[in-house]
């Protein structure tokens, strides 16, 4: 700074008057300065920064400091760094030292403008400077005259005035730097200046640019600006003198005037703007009285046939900028030109959400005009011409518009009355309609009249609504009034044409019903009906017998019976059931024989259930099952095996009514049918024979299912594909192991043809018993191959039984996810629990096809999703409490003796749903009262909250399960279930735990042991388990613990494989957390045995080199107090650093050895060896440059920071070790010991020393 301060007062010294006592030298000055008052100097610092609050704040400061000093020196000084820091580098700074300077020649009148200028010129003097510096020397000039006319003294003085013109049109051939900087700032000066001063001082000097007007979009704005400025002066008649005509908006001119517009818009590509020159040209063409000119020529035959998007936006613009300056005609010009389609297509339009929408900035002209604007029939001009422009009828302009609350009082009533006519008597020519590009390319799809009418009277109903909610538009009672009235005409007013039909279509519609709430089924039931009632005119192709005509009028009368009472009642019960009738009524034309047996079941059922509802009140004590229930299910298993999802769905409507009435022999029919051990029995729910198959099959081709998928059919197909493969492995089975009976018949049919006997030839035999022979074997092989044929056909029928009875029993599985889902409080929810394990354990180890995974999948979700997770359960087990235990202690061993854990997590998951239900029973739960009293002194596990739970008996089940996870090799239980069962029952934690920290070292195996640490940690880390616990018990616990893994660790001698790395892992893991319980709650207890035990463990050199176990060994240290110890680098002697080269060279190299300059390397590797001596009694730096090769002397210089001083370099000629296996030096210090933080310091010390 002082230099900078030195160069600067060197230059204008004679300037500033001082008095005698003030510096020989500028330069001393400067140090006077600074070496005084650094406050002051920081000034210029925070004029410098990028922050406007800071430099404001900096030019305020430093003005009143200048005033209250009132020194001469510092005030020159002052002027000096402004001078210079306008060409200074950083861009962020030259704006604030031009601000500042225009604000002290602003402030300090006595400072002549002339001798600032002048400084500014010889400071940054264009002609002298080098290149390299003429930007900045450009910048300079620029800033320095925007301070002058800045300060506003720059009218005053015409001398500096003209100066500072010629100065800004110096400067404006750098565009490259300035850009349009200096013309700008023209056009400002010319702004503020008045008519006499620029005609006489500056109308010369401009003459020359003013001549040019067209050549350039900144020099027409110069123009414009004085031609709107100084009209006196830029007469007509000088205008034709300099343009050669007297306006300028012509039609000559035309062309000129579209070429700079559109330049001047692509400037302002980044600003979204206006240009000033665009505005301009636009007054002009008002003034000179050919606007409708300029609109018509420049703008849109002009700029609007340039597509791009800065015209287009620039035509926006000027459309949103010309409403304040329009009369009444020439807005009517405006708002019904091309412009306003081209607006309203923009809008409409689907552009990317990255793109440029210019609706937003139109509503801010629109809020401006509207906001300025007094006269009231402009306004309603422009909010009538915006709400015209129509796409299809519908406006363009959102319902709810903001700017509508500027609007005045009686403008906003005409907009009202003519909004009103236009819903009433809609003038669809008088709008303004465009189309955007995809409309128009899509011609074939014109919208009628009547659709265009109900977009307009669509958006204008929400529009009137708007201006009664928005409290900020300016409206009275009347038009509130006025407009709520015609609301409510409107809607209470029918449609033209049409009655109280109407009302019907408007209602919500359910699928299958008609808008009257009749079945559509019904209705073609009561069609099929009348059909057969016209035997005259109808005949039926197949007559109706006797019984199937009494069944089928049966089911119309019983029909009839139930919508009389669902119309009473409003019961979907009944609607079921109804449904449920009509359907299988309606399939007596197709099976007959079969829909009648269906409906005499179904019709007594319904009479029994009818019989048994009303009856339900008067015999109470009546306990008898209802047989009814048992015989609707097997009639809905039966409607299951139907090929229409139309039945399924039905049934399972049905299904969903008879819940509650569902008994435990009729929840038994459809849990025989998942049963995996009837799966092969001929009595099963599905028998398919070879005739029913293929009517099956056509009937699903004819009929088709719904609901099939693709999954279904890509499991077929892969049932097909395997089917192929095992037919022909049958085939070659059959075809090389002919059984023993055909090869008898064979052997017969030879014998009988003499064919067997060795002495004869076939050559002896006769026609005839050659022909007879024939006969015999064709016969023979084709009862074979019947035979074959017959086996295959029937391997192909069982395959088909299978599939449609595993296709039936996922269907069957919605009834199961009804009944859960609909009756989960039902105590039959649990004899649901072991067959579906049964049916799950029995999918695990059977073929895994796509269909049976699916069947798997969809069982497995109703079991834990529906079932195990759902929130409401049975209450009420007092009856239930030992079954349900025997069932959980069922549950358990059965996950205990499976192969597969996923199948054991389904066992176990049950078995805490049982739980779940035995502790949440009401029964045996105290009161309110008597919890309160008790919660003081007993604690929230324990029995109170039981509810029917055996605590004694479900901890010797789960400790037993428990006890063998820990102790079997290969047990199917996992670490999950049980942290499961400790998350969500908390009060088993505490029965459970010393198993579990016993076996923490008389684990059966590493890996129990190690599973152990793990369940251990996660049970301590409970927040319940220590608030089951007192502060006895839990330092007990703790105490137990911490003793258990010392002697899990005493006992690791080696570590040979990865279990026992593992088992190390976790021991360290519980540990860290154990001595941060006992530092953090302070307890007492003695952790002095763990120092010699992990001292010694960290010696052991078979101990290990595994980087996460020495994480977790020093994680432990730690805690303990221990440091860990550095690793000491060492440097590889010349020797031992060039072996590794050699090899690594003659892989690279790939010339022939005659080519290879192996002389020359043995040369200097034997200089090498001579001067070894020499090179050891060097220092370790030299010695690394003179001798090792680059990559290692970088390496060692990056870790020599990090070494000890005290450190002994590896003899080893290995170098040093590497990242993933280190050496046992971090553990040890130079005595192969441990080392605290006390000890550390003091070898330092001694280092040091």
């Amino acid at each position: 700074m002082v230099v900078e301060c030195s160069s600067t007062m060197d230059t204008g010294e004679s300037d500033v008057h001082v008095g005698q006592k003030q510096p020989k030298t500028a330069a001393a000055a400067a140090r006077g300065i600074i070496q005084q008052n650094r406050q002051f100097l920081d000034f210029f610092w925070d004029i410098a920064k990028p922050e406007q609050d800071v430099r404001l704040a900096a030019t305020e400061n430093l003005i009143q400091y200048l005033k209250s000093s009132e020194k001469e020196d510092e005030l020159k000084y002052t002027f000096k760094r402004l001078v210079e820091g306008l060409a200074a580098t950083r861009e962020a700074a030259r704006p604030g030292f031009s601000l500042a300077l225009a604000q002290v020649l602003q402030s300090f009148e006595e400072i002549p403008l002339s001798k600032v200028l002048e400084h500014i010129s010889e400071k940054h003097n264009l002609e002298r400077l080098n290149k390299k510096v003429l930007r900045n020397a450009a910048f300079g000039n620029f800033f320095g005259v925007l301070a002058l006319f800045q300060s506003g003294r720059l009218a005053k003085d015409p001398k500096v005035l003209l100066q500072c013109v010629q100065i800004l049109q110096n400067i404006a051939q750098y565009k490259e730097h300035l850009k349009d900087l200096p013309r700008k700032t023209l056009v400002d000066i010319l702004s503020e200046i008045p008519e006499s001063l620029f005609e006489e001082v500056l109308f010369g000097v401009l003459r020359a640019d003013l001549t040019s007007a067209f050549s350039s979009p900144e020099q027409l704005h110069l123009l414009l600006v004085g031609m709107q400025k100084f009209p006196g002066v830029l007469k007509p008649k000088k205008l034709k003198k300099l343009l050669g005509s007297s306006v300028i908006t012509t039609q000559e001119n035309i062309p000129k005037l579209v070429d700079l517009l559109k330049t001047a818009a692509k400037s302002v590509k980044k600003d979204r703007c206006l240009p000033a020159v665009a505005l301009d040209v636009m007054r002009i063409s008002l003034q000179e009285e050919t606007f409708d000119l300029f609109w018509r020529e420049a703008v849109e035959n002009g700029l609007m046939k340039d597509q791009s998007g800065p015209c287009m936006y620039m035509c926006f613009r000027l459309l949103g900028a010309s409403l304040p300056l329009l009369d009444g005609k020439q807005l009517q010009t405006v708002l019904r030109s091309e412009v306003m389609q081209q607006y309203g297509a923009h809008v409409v339009s689907t552009q990317p959400a990255d793109r440029f929408k210019f609706a937003p900035e139109m509503e801010t002209y629109m809020d401006s005009f509207l906001e300025n604007c007094t006269n009231s029939e402009k306004q309603l001009a422009v909010l009538i011409g915006f709400t015209k422009l129509t796409n299809q009828g519908y406006p363009v302009i959102p319902c709810v518009w903001k700017v509508i609350k500027h609007v005045q009082p009686g403008a906003l009533q005409s907009y009202i009355d003519w909004l009103k006519n236009m819903f009433i008597s809609p003038d669809l020519d008088s709008c303004l309609e465009f189309s955007t590009r995809r409309q128009k390319q899509n011609q074939e799809q014109q919208k009628t009249s009547e659709y265009v009418v109900f977009r307009l009277r669509k958006w204008i109903i929400p529009r009137l609504t708007s201006i009664i909610e928005n409290p900020q538009v300016k409206r009275d009672e009347d038009q509130v009034m006025d407009i709520a009235r015609l609301l409510l005409n409107l809607n209470c007013m029918p449609l033209l044409g049409e009655g109280a039909a109407t009302d019907i279509l408007k209602e919500k519609h359910v699928v299958g019903v008609t808008a009257d709430g009749r079945l559509w089924i019904h209705c073609m039931v009561l069609y099929a009906n009348t059909v057969l009632t016209r035997g005259k005119a109808v005949k039926a192709i197949k007559q109706f017998s006797q019984e199937q005509k009494e069944a089928w009028d049966r089911m119309l009368q019983y029909v009839e019976i139930l919508q009389k009472k669902s119309k009473r009642a409003h019961d979907m019960e009944l609607s079921a059931y109804q449904q449920l009738l009509l359907l299988v009524g309606i399939h007596l034309f197709k099976t007959p024989e079969e829909s009648v047996d269906l409906l005499n079941d179904i019709h007594n059922c319904l009479e029994k259930a009818q019989s048994k509802k009303s009856k339900k009140t008067e015999n109470k004590e009546d306990t008898q099952e209802p047989e009814w229930v048992e015989v609707m299910v097997e009639i809905l298993l039966s409607l299951f095996s139907q090929p229409s999802r139309l039945f399924r769905l039905v049934s399972r409507n049905v299904f969903k009514k008879i819940c509650p009435y569902v008994t435990k022999n009729a929840l038994q029919l459809i849990l025989n049918v998942l049963d995996p051990e009837e799966e092969d029995d001929e009595e099963g729910a599905v028998i398919v024979t070879d005739e029913k198959d293929h009517g099956k099959s056509t009937s699903d081709k004819q009929e088709g299912d719904e609901e099939s998928s693709s999954d279904d059919s890509s499991s077929d197909e892969d049932d097909e594909a395997e089917d192929k493969k095992q037919d022909s492995s049958d085939e070659e089975h059959l075809d090389q192991n002919v059984n023993e009976l055909f090869r008898k018949q064979l052997m017969q049919v030879l014998q009988d043809g003499s064919a067997v006997e060795g002495d004869k030839s076939d050559e002896d035999l006769d026609d005839d018993t050659m022909m007879a022979l024939d006969e015999n074997l064709s016969a023979l092989f084709a009862e074979q191959k019947k035979r074959i044929q017959a086996k295959k056909d029937e391997k192909a029928r069982i395959r088909g039984e299978k599939i449609l009875r595993k296709e039936f029993k996922t269907k069957v599985l919605d009834l199961i996810e009804v009944f859960v889902k609909k009756q989960p409080d039902s105590p039959l929810v649990f004899n649901i629990i072991e067959p579906l394990i049964s049916v799950i354990e029995q999918s695990m180890n059977s073929e895994s096809n796509q269909q049976e995974q699916d069947f798997l999948r969809k069982t497995a979700d109703i079991f834990m999703n529906d079932l195990c997770k759902a929130k409401r359960y049975c209450k009420d087990v007092g009856e239930l409490k030992e079954e349900l235990h025997g069932m959980m202690e069922r549950l358990v061993a059965k996950a205990c003796k499976q192969s597969d854990s996923s199948v054991a997590l389904y066992c176990f998951s049950a078995s805490l749903y049982v739980l779940k239900v035995l502790k949440g029973s009401g029964i045996d739960q105290p009161e309110e009262g008597t919890k309160k009293q008790r919660r003081s002194h007993v604690s929230p596990l324990q029995a109170p909250c039981l509810g029917c739970l055996d605590l004694q008996r479900a901890t010797a089940m789960y400790q037993e399960s428990l006890n063998g996870f820990l102790t079997k090799r290969k047990s199917p239980l996992t670490v999950t279930m049980f942290l499961d069962l400790f998350n969500r029952f908390p009060f088993m934690c505490s029965p459970l735990l010393d198993i579990i920290v016993k076996s923490v070292k008389d684990g059966a195996r590493p890996h129990q042991q190690g599973q152990a640490c793990t369940l251990l940690l996660k049970v301590l880390q409970t927040p319940s388990l220590k608030q089951a616990l007192s502060a006895d018990q839990w330092s007990d616990l703790i105490r137990d613990s911490v003793d258990r893994v010392r002697e899990t660790l005493e006992a690791v001698t080696e570590i040979k494989v990865k279990v026992d790395q593992e088992k190390v892992i976790k021991c360290f893991e519980l540990l860290s957390f154990l001595i941060k319980t006992v530092t953090q709650q302070r307890l007492d207890i003695s952790l002095t045995e763990l120092h010699p035990m992990l001292e010694t463990l960290g010696q052991n050199e078979k101990f290990g080199k595994s980087v996460r176990l020495e994480d977790m060994y020093w994680n432990v240290m730690k805690l303990l107090g221990y440091m860990r110890p550095q690793k000491e680098k060492t440097k590889p002697t010349p020797d031992a650093a060039a072996q590794p080269v050699n090899p690594l060279k003659k892989k690279k190299g790939f010339l022939p050895e005659t080519k290879k300059r192996k002389n020359r390397k043995k040369a200097g590797q034997g200089e090498a060896k001579s001067d070894e001596a020499e090179i050891k009694s060097e220092s370790p730096e030299d010695q690394g440059q003179a001798t090792k090769p680059k990559k290692k002397k970088k390496k060692n210089k990056r870790k020599q920071p990090g070494q000890q001083g005290g450190a002994k370099p590896d003899n080893s000629a290995e170098g040093p070790p590497s990242k993933k296996a280190k050496s046992s030096q971090e553990n040890t210090s130079k005595g192969g010991k441990l080392t605290t933080a006390g000890n550390k310091q003091k070898q330092k010390k001694k280092k040091s020393s």
